[in-house]
């Protein structure tokens, strides 16, 4: 009994040091006028990928440009553009190929390859495999036997390059043009220099909640850099968070251990939010195709518009909220929450 009473006591450490660490983020979200996180542009085009919902659900997919309602900071924009559900994407396949997934590969190729037949017939896709070193294995191509291959080709151990991945993922895209763009990253999110900064925030601290109070994953600069890049371009992004990244897997947690765990939770959970994409968690190996499946149906029912924002003040890097709204009563749109912009 004494195991399961010791593992039922960190287990609800390991809550309250999550649920602290939510709260700070939520904090400093609040305080995001502060935040010196900034998109650098020429002009104040915004671009947004944008899914529509009935009540019960239901993806709404047949609205047109004049269903759609935006505001900036509660003033509303012009919309300048606008792509249906039906246009083609341009998205990286960003495949974790650190020492800590090993074990997954078969299913995770697999996976991918099931991700892929989901696609639409005109989606381009590039292929893109990290560790300590960030490997493009296919170009974007619409060849789905030529990602395929490149798919299985996937390979290696060693460290978690994560941010510089996505960076590199992120300016892979700039070069498709105005297509719609998305990132599907399948990772544990314990980015190796991540990682060790954290751990030496949290060195002092002597419990979980302590550690977990020192950092602030939300100020990192190298996730600052990876959603400023994302915001430019209008990029959505879809983590996959792979079962290695489960704190439960490694109990007793050390404060650090608890710090950094619930640290590349957060950000894996603000990359999905910020960009409008959605953090997927797999918790059992024999889910990680169908929620591939999922996240491909999900692009499938985005809409992408643009529009120049009409703001007269100056590019002062502070947070402009989106709020977007569509005409059929019962339907509710969800995209980024907003940006930051100088």
């Amino acid at each position: 009994m004494t195991f399961f009473n010791n593992l039922q006591d960190n287990s609800r450490k390991i809550a309250c040091a999550l649920a602290a660490l939510l709260c700070l983020s939520a904090a400093a979200s609040a305080q995001s006028q502060d935040d010196p996180e900034v998109v650098s542009t020429s002009t104040n085009l915004v671009i947004l990928n944008v899914g529509v919902a009935d009540r019960r659900g239901q993806a709404v997919t047949n609205l047109s440009q004049g269903d759609f309602a935006v505001y900036e900071d509660g003033v509303r924009q012009s919309v300048v553009s606008f792509e249906p559900t039906s246009a083609p994407f341009s998205l990286v396949l960003l495949l974790d190929m650190s020492g800590s997934t090993i074990n997954f590969r078969p299913t995770l190729k697999q996976s991918a390859l099931r991700f892929i037949d989901a696609l639409g017939p005109e989606d381009r896709v590039e292929v893109v495999a990290f560790n300590e070193k960030i490997q493009t294995l296919q170009h974007f191509t619409s060849d789905r036997r030529e990602i395929a291959f490149a798919i299985n080709e996937a390979k290696g151990k060693g460290n978690t390059n994560l941010y510089k991945a996505l960076r590199h993922s992120l300016a892979e895209l700039a070069k498709e043009g105005k297509r719609r763009k998305a990132v599907v990253v399948l990772t544990d999110g314990l980015d190796t220099e991540e990682r060790g900064l954290d751990g030496r925030t949290s060195a002092e601290a002597k419990t979980g909640e302590e550690a977990v109070a020192a950092v602030k994953p939300d100020q990192s600069a190298a996730l600052r850099a990876v959603l400023d890049a994302a915001d430019r371009q209008g990029v959505t992004i879809y983590p996959l968070a792979l079962p290695s990244a489960d704190p439960t897997k490694l109990l007793p947690l050390t404060p650090q251990q608890s710090a950094i765990y619930a640290s590349a939770r957060v950000r894996m959970q603000t990359l999905a939010d910020r960009t409008g994409g959605r953090l997927h968690e797999i918790r059992r190996l024999e889910d990680m195709g169908r929620l591939y499946a999922e996240v491909a149906a999900e692009m499938r029912t985005l809409y992408s518009l643009a529009y120049q924002s009409t703001g007269a003040r100056t590019r002062d890097g502070k947070w402009r909220a989106i709020t977007i709204e569509v005409s059929r009563a019962d339907a509710i749109a969800r995209s980024r929450p907003g940006y930051y912009a100088r």
